[in-house]
């Protein structure tokens, strides 16, 4: 098992910037890739970024690219979103997620960090 903690969410004008980050425990070794999803009211959750575990292989979602940055500390078994220039409509519940064992399939999950972007 992975357990997955989401912390630096909060409230921002837009234009403002804000950095997620996520720590991971337990069979880390585990981890082929993590990657951050969000969640707005009343709508489904979608992808925003994902990074492999090793090596620097990202993808962003086109509607936070050249925003938002995804990295990764492994000493510290934690990741990254850097948001910047932040519009309302990245007001969601973010939520941060492991890929276990070679495949890019998301198995385990964060319990979210609210980011409010007001305008």
């Amino acid at each position: 098992q992975v357990q997955l903690v989401e912390s630096g969410g909060g409230l921002v004008q837009a234009g403002g910037s804000l950095r997620l980050s996520c720590v991971a425990s337990g069979r880390t070794f585990s981890i082929y890739a993590m990657g951050w999803f969000r969640q707005a009211p009343g709508k489904e959750r979608e992808f925003v970024a994902r990074i492999a575990w090793t090596g620097d292989i990202t993808y962003y979602a086109d509607s936070v690219k050249g925003r938002f940055t995804i990295s990764r500390d492994n000493a510290k078994n934690t990741m990254y979103l850097q948001m910047n220039s932040l519009k309302p409509e990245d007001t969601a519940l973010y939520y941060c997620s492991a890929a276990p064992n070679g495949r890019l399939e998301f198995t385990y999950w964060g319990q979210g960090t609210q980011v409010t972007v007001s305008s």
